[in-house]
């Protein structure tokens, strides 16, 4: 393979070609790629999910140099190891083959390698406990929400959106309210309220470990968002005409965030690339500061440059909302991407690797509270993002765009695996 190459450090480029043969020749590389809306579509109801096979097959030509980076889980019976099984002409094909996706889910502290080897780093029995009567309680408040609120919505109807909307995941257990949106149509009031009930449980949940012991265990993160407020906490979006707003509410382990996800992927790489883990082989993201500055730091304390790899990080959910107080203008930028795709950049210009990020259009699935790539009329060119508007001053460029969604994803993906096996046979 050739040297290292990376692309122009532009906004919103089309030049897909050119990303394919990054991918393609790059010898040190480092793919770290979100997964829902990415490379396959948002769905109302999770249990309908499915991922392209082709996807799938590309995945192993990347070997050591892909991993994915996910607030969903690997296991469980809403996780994706269920949706790549699914997706396969045989169930048994994935483990036979090394199909499953290796990386890190539930923010960070669920590891899989490839042949489904999954262990959960520096979690404890008494988290584990805690967080296997989560599901319940969410279960709970949505039956007593119903029982007083007027929705008009038929029992039937009821009863099979409360166990779509329930995600029992063994370490992030999730309130996922995508088909109460679609099930209450233009209610949006009755809506709204459901969000503050979740957002109010969330909070009960925070008070509840800590009446265990388990204080600043635990954080709830909200998807999508409006960013950190000044608590330090993740602003719940509440849903408008045009957007539902925040639609899974995530009950997780602190540390269980992508930015420190991203710590522990360059740690396993290193270790894979020369032998030796910079961070120790027993560290996990529990242990990692929270600080995106003191990760950085972190990285650049620890981890030598000659190794230091092409990071590119993938994602779909970044937003970006200017609000007016007053006469004050304010923008609240959120996305549960944005963080490590913004680490991912600010990594690349600390070492001089060129890194950069990859954004994929999701607004087309079936959840829409994402923001559309608006194109110009030609379909050359990228007028606006999810970003800020280009009079403000993001500190996220996102370099490269995939307005075609996951479909249009999984083709350059598969693209870029074939030219990799090429440049190695």
């Amino acid at each position: 393979m050739s040297p290292s190459t990376s692309l122009p450090q532009q906004r919103l480029s089309l030049d897909h070609e050119a990303l394919v043969h990054c991918w393609g020749q790059t010898e040190n590389l480092l793919i770290i790629q979100d997964l829902d809306g990415v490379c396959m579509p948002l769905v109302k109801d999770p249990l309908q999910r499915q991922v392209d096979p082709r996807y799938l097959a590309a995945v192993p030509q990347f070997e050591a140099h892909f991993f994915v980076l996910t607030n969903g889980e690997h296991i469980g019976s809403r996780g994706m190891n269920r949706i790549v099984e699914r997706s396969l002409a045989r169930s048994d094909l994935a483990q036979a083959q090394g199909l499953y996706l290796p990386g890190l889910a539930a923010g960070g502290v669920q590891w899989q390698t490839r042949y489904a080897q999954v262990s959960h780093p520096g979690v404890s029995p008494e988290i584990m406990a805690f967080l296997d009567q989560v599901p319940a309680k969410i279960e709970a408040r949505l039956r007593s929400f119903f029982d007083q609120s007027r929705s008009d919505i038929a029992p039937a109807q009821l009863e099979a959106c409360i166990q779509a909307a329930i995600l029992d995941n063994k370490v992030s257990p999730t309130a996922n309210l995508n088909v109460f949106h679609a099930a209450l149509g233009d209610r949006l009031e009755i809506y709204r309220s459901l969000q503050e009930q979740m957002g109010d449980l969330m909070a009960d949940l925070l008070q509840q470990a800590a009446n265990q012991g388990l204080a600043e265990t635990f954080f709830v993160h909200y998807a999508p968002n409006l960013g950190l407020g000044s608590d330090g906490n993740e602003m719940m979006q509440l849903a408008d005409g045009s957007t539902s707003g925040t639609t899974d509410f995530q009950f997780m382990l602190r540390g269980a965030r992508k930015e420190v996800g991203v710590l522990f992927l360059l740690n396993q790489y290193y270790a894979w690339q020369t032998g030796d883990y910079p961070l120790g082989s027993d560290f996990h993201v529990l242990d990692a500061p929270q600080d995106p500055g003191e990760i950085l730091q972190m990285i650049q304390a620890h981890f030598p440059g000659h190794s230091m790899p092409l990071m590119v990080g993938v994602g779909d959910t970044v937003t970006s909302q200017v609000h007016r107080e007053g006469d004050q203008r304010q923008v609240r930028r959120g996305g549960s991407d944005r963080g490590f795709l913004q680490l991912i950049q600010d990594i690349g210009r600390a070492y001089g690797t060129g890194n950069f990020t990859v954004y994929v259009d999701s607004s087309g699935g079936e959840v829409k509270n994402r923001k559309p790539l608006k194109l110009s009329a030609a379909g050359d060119a990228v007028l606006e993002g999810p970003t800020d508007p280009q009079d403000t001053q993001d500190p996220l460029t996102l370099n490269v765009a995939i307005p075609g969604g996951h479909q249009q994803y999984v083709q350059i993906f598969q693209s870029a695996a074939q030219l990799r096996q090429k440049h190695s046979d």
